[in-house]
């Protein structure tokens, strides 16, 4: 996998493209010199859209590597980002989008300022209006293992206006359950990458996983 990223995109634009592609790996690996395998893994099942978190050993210098050499039609952007440095280095790194597990104005002011979306991570009702209110592209609920898909139908029925991206709980299989309960995306992490695969060097597993949920968000977008 091969090409340069050199199109300049706009805040709006890489929004747009995370909602059309509706599925964003969560990149969280113990080794980071199987990063760019499990990169390409993702790809060929047709998952496009892929977040670094900071938990990965040395993940800002792993996201100013491989940026540049993605093709245009990917995304990539840095997750587990929890305060306004890291979130100046991971966009001078090259990330397209921040996602945070929490919701700090400071990190979403620094986004904003280099004209990059940002999606804050939320739990109750008041605290994902708050953050829309305060300008999140999209905002994360998180997690939401213990809430289900039918959570996002019940916030988003008073509130369309919300832009909710799923992360936790959601499965291969159920991806498509929580994008026809209203969401505009699903994160997507240890169920897409298992561990013991990507330690195995079998990234095919993590292919199948990801030819898999697409499968799940694609056949619910058919009959929508």
């Amino acid at each position: 996998m091969d090409g340069t990223m050199t199109t300049v995109q706009t805040r709006e634009s890489v929004v747009r493209a995370i909602e059309e592609l509706g599925i964003v790996a969560v990149i969280r690996i113990r080794d980071p010199r199987r990063l760019r395998s499990v990169i390409d893994a993702i790809a060929a099942g047709g998952v496009k859209v892929m977040e670094v978190t900071m938990t990965v050993p040395d993940a800002v210098a792993m996201i100013a590597e491989i940026a540049p050499t993605l093709p245009l039609d990917f995304l990539f952007g840095a997750g587990t980002v929890l305060d306004a440095d890291t979130a100046r280095a991971v966009i001078d790194a090259g990330a397209r989008f921040v996602v945070a597990p929490v919701f700090r104005p400071e990190v979403m002011d620094v986004c904003h300022e280099r004209g990059v979306p940002v999606c804050p991570g939320c739990f109750s009702p008041t605290e994902i209006l708050e953050a829309h209110d305060r300008g999140a592209d999209l905002v994360k609920v998180f997690p939401a293992t213990a809430l289900g898909p039918q959570f996002i139908k019940d916030i988003r029925a008073p509130m369309p206006q919300l832009k909710l991206m799923p992360t936790g709980g959601v499965t291969l299989d159920n991806a498509g359950d929580w994008i026809r309960a209203g969401a505009v995306a699903v994160g997507v992490g240890s169920a897409l990458l298992e561990a013991a695969a990507i330690d195995e060097g079998r990234f095919g597993v993590i292919t199948a996983n990801a030819k898999r949920i697409v499968a799940s968000v694609t056949s619910v977008r058919k009959k929508a």
